[in-house]
């Protein structure tokens, strides 16, 4: 397993390039197996998760490539719609494919989805809505199949405002006969990404970024280009980073349109910024003030993703501030490692009561998620001492060589790849 070895207690300074959205482009290439034709993604990072995804997509007879940060999917030698177990527990979002291959190919065989251990996310929804457009679900151990003779257009109410269930019933009502309306939607940007991709190849679908979206179905649609929308949570994970070190970061590529739940609350820690055209500044040279509560929740309020990168800074606050995570119930593991570190919190439920210490200190610890995994990146960077941050991988999964990135803004970060032990007795 890789290791990032830190050396804390400098401010980051500098300008950074925020990479494209995970959570924008992994449903955005589900979605390109909807065209008759090829479709060329731009500002596709090179994560795991996207790497594969790219891998159950060529297992299902697509061409793809990943060139640079430009992906080129072409589906017209698809062969199965039956995606394979074990690529299917190494990554959650392979369940964007459910939509897409039911519309185009009216089948598809699935198994229960992977990724973060951070608490349980069922798919009832994304096959309930499914169900609504005329899918037949099939139960055969591990193994679920959804069948359609034809999709038809329905009114579908989602009981929470699902980000996978939206892009899902989006997905697969495109190809549907008739109009299909989506109330109580997902209102994430990156359900705006994917509305403007799927329009961009011929799709009719209207109202996302509200909580109502239309969907009138078309016969077909056909290859683009699309540029995929910056990474928000990245972006939210260094503007954070650059407070928790006392640092000057200039973002660039970066939509502070999509961050005002963040900003509001940062700018409350008594850090400045500073937003105009795609660019964010980050300045904090003193110690941040504690947050009396934050919340977790949907779209536009504050992101379960970055609950974990907060809580360092206000592990490094003046005060006492509470953190309550409504979205899941598995998310606050982060906080025995940072406890490790000399970090004050208390957790009670779904809540973590965040006493400010005056310092954090290296030790090693480990990341066990994706997300912890760049908290525990932040901690290294304001800490005394070093860190050793163990597990890599999860951070892997949405990050783009995120020591790299750190490193341009004059983080001492390096990455420790593990070299196998030879079997000598096997030669």
């Amino acid at each position: 397993m890789d290791k990032l070895v830190i050396e804390g207690g400098k401010p980051l300074s500098g300008t950074i390039r925020i990479h494209g959205a995970k959570n924008a482009a992994l449903p955005i290439m589900a979605a390109a197996i909807l065209a008759d034709g090829a479709v060329q993604l731009h500002n596709v990072p090179h994560l795991l998760d996207i790497e594969v995804m790219l891998d159950i997509l060529r297992g299902l007879g697509c061409r793809a490539t990943h060139d640079g940060n430009t992906v080129v999917l072409d589906s017209s030698g698809l062969r199965t719609s039956h995606i394979p177990e074990d690529l299917m527990r190494q990554m959650r979002s392979s369940i964007f494919l459910m939509g897409p291959l039911l519309a185009k190919y009216h089948e598809v065989h699935i198994y229960q989805p992977g990724g973060c251990a951070i608490g349980e996310r069922k798919i009832d929804l994304h096959l309930r809505g499914l169900q609504a457009l005329g899918a037949e679900i099939e139960y055969a151990g591990s193994q679920l199949t959804c069948k359609t003779k034809r999709l038809v257009g329905a009114d579908i109410h989602l009981d929470f405002p699902s980000v996978g269930a939206t892009e899902n019933i989006m997905m697969a009502a495109v190809l549907a006969e008739g109009i299909t309306v989506l109330t109580n939607a997902a209102r994430e940007p990156e359900i705006i990404d994917l509305q403007n991709f799927l329009n961009q190849m011929g799709a009719n679908v209207s109202g996302a970024g509200s909580d109502t979206i239309t969907i009138h179905g078309v016969k077909a649609l056909h290859g683009t280009k699309y540029e995929i929308i910056p990474d928000r949570i990245v972006a939210g994970t260094f503007m954070i980073a650059a407070a928790a070190t006392r640092g000057a970061v200039t973002l660039t590529n970066a939509y502070s349109e999509h961050l005002t739940s963040l900003i509001h609350i940062l700018r409350r820690a008594g850090v400045q910024i500073a937003t105009s055209n795609g660019i964010i500044n980050v300045t904090s040279f003193g110690r941040p003030k504690a947050v009396e509560r934050v919340v977790t929740s949907p779209y536009p309020a504050f992101p379960t993703d970055l609950q974990s990168q907060l809580m360092v800074l206000l592990a490094l606050s003046d005060g006492v501030s509470v953190m309550k995570e409504t979205i899941f119930e598995g998310r606050f593991k982060h906080v025995d490692e940072l406890g490790r570190m000399g970090a004050d919190i208390r957790v009670d439920l779904s809540s973590a009561y965040v006493r400010g210490v005056n310092q954090l200190y290296g030790t090693t610890v480990e990341a066990t998620d994706l997300r912890a995994g760049a908290a525990l990146v932040i901690a290294g960077l304001a800490a005394d001492g070093h860190t050793v941050v163990e597990k890599v991988h999860h951070i892997d999964r949405g990050y783009d060589g995120i020591e790299h990135m750190f490193t341009r803004l004059g983080a001492r970060i390096k990455r420790n790849t593990a070299v196998p032990k030879l079997d000598l007795a096997n030669g």
